[in-house]
C-alpha cells in the first residue's frame, strides 16, 4: 500500500480535489484505492503524531490507527487531504512561508513509517496568496499578519527544499494553483492515480467557477461530440472556452494589501516565476505543467 499526502497548500483548491473524489469513491475503490472521509483522519492523525513527538510508531500504533481510517482489509492507494498538514492557518507565515513544513509532514509520515508515501502540492503567487492568507485570520491586523516579513523574500522552493530534505526518497508532486482549471483532469489523476480512461463524475466544480454557465454548457456538448484523445486536447478545449466565455469577475483578480504597490506586486510575480524554474529543476519533483 501507498499513503497518498494531499498536502493543500492553503487557499488553493478549498477542498475541492477531495470532494471530487469523494464523489467518485466507489469507481476509485474498484481500483484498490480507498478515499476516506476527512473526519476519520484529521484530528486522529494529529493527535497521534502529537502523541509521537516524532518518533516513529510501532507496528501496533500503526495497524490501530490504520483500522480508525479505512474499512478495508487492503488497498492499493489510501488518500489523506487536508491543507493544515504544513501548518495551520494562524502559523503558515512566520518570517517565512511553512517554516516547519518538512518536519511537520515527516511527523506525520512518521505514524506509519514502514509504509510508502507519496505528496502533493500546490503552490500559489505570494502576491495573491498572502492577501488570501491574511483574509483567513481571526482579529489579526496586518502588521499582526506579517510579523515583520519582506513579501519579497517568500519562496515556494525553501518550502519545497525542506520537505525533500526532510523526506528523503518520497515522491513530490507539484503544480501552479494558477493553472489548476486547465490541468484539473491531471491533478486529480496523479494524486488518485487512477487507471488511463477512467471516467471521474462531477470533474467540472472548479472550472464552474470562472466559466458562464452557458459556456460551460457548450463545452460540456462539443467535448461529448468531439472527445480530446490527450490531456494537451482537453487544455486546448478549455482554452478556447474560457477565451470566450470566461466571467470577469473570477479570472481577474482583485485584491489589496497595506502598503503594496502595483510594481511590488509586479516583483512578487517575477520571482514567484523564477522559483517555479528553481522548483521543476529540483530531483525528486515532478511538476505538472498546463
Amino acid at each position: 500500500m501507498r499513503i497518498v499526502y494531499h498536502l493543500g497548500a492553503h487557499c488553493t483548491d478549498e477542498e475541492r480535489l477531495v470532494r471530487c473524489l469523494l464523489k467518485n469513491r466507489a469507481t476509485l475503490a474498484d481500483q484498490g484505492i480507498l478515499v476516506p472521509a476527512p473526519t476519520r483522519y484529521r484530528k486522529l492523525l494529529r493527535d497521534t503524531a502529537v502523541q509521537l513527538k516524532g518518533a516513529a510508531a510501532t507496528v501496533e500504533t500503526q495497524s490501530m490507527v490504520l483500522e480508525q481510517i479505512m474499512d478495508e482489509d487492503s488497498a492499493e492507494r489510501l488518500i489523506l487531504s487536508w491543507d493544515s498538514f504544513l501548518s495551520f492557518p494562524q502559523w503558515v507565515l512566520r518570517g517565512t512561508i511553512y517554516g516547519f513544513a518538512g518536519e511537520r509532514i515527516r511527523a506525520f509520515t512518521q505514524i506509519f513509517p514502514q509504509i510508502e508515501a507519496e505528496f502533493h502540492l500546490a503552490i500559489r503567487n505570494p502576491a495573491t496568496f498572502l492577501p488570501a492568507l491574511f483574509d483567513k485570520q481571526k482579529a489579526k491586523t496586518h502588521a499582526e499578519f506579517m510579523e515583520g516579513c519582506d513579501p519579497l523574500s517568500l519562496r515556494w522552493s525553501t518550502v519545497v527544499a525542506q520537505i525533500v530534505q526532510q523526506n528523503p526518497g518520497v515522491p513530490l508532486t507539484i503544480w501552479a494553483d494558477e493553472d489548476t482549471p486547465l490541468i484539473w483532469p491531471e491533478v486529480l489523476a496523479a494524486v488518485s492515480g487512477h487507471a488511463p480512461g477512467t471516467k471521474l463524475d462531477d470533474t467540472d466544480e472548479l472550472l464552474a467557477l470562472i466559466i458562464s454557465a452557458d459556456g460551460l454548457s457548450r463545452m460540456r456538448n462539443y467535448i461529448a461530440k468531439h472527445p480530446p484523445e490527450t490531456p494537451a486536447q482537453q487544455r486546448r478545449i478549455t482554452l478556447a472556452f474560457l477565451d470566450k466565455f470566461a466571467r470577469p469577475d473570477r479570472v481577474e483578480m482583485a485584491f489589496s494589501m497595506p502598503d503594496w504597490t502595483a510594481d511590488m506586486v509586479a516583483a512578487m510575480t517575477e520571482t514567484y516565476l523564477d522559483d517555479i524554474a528553481q522548483i521543476r529543476a529540483m530531483p525528486g519533483v515532478t511538476f505538472l505543467s498546463a
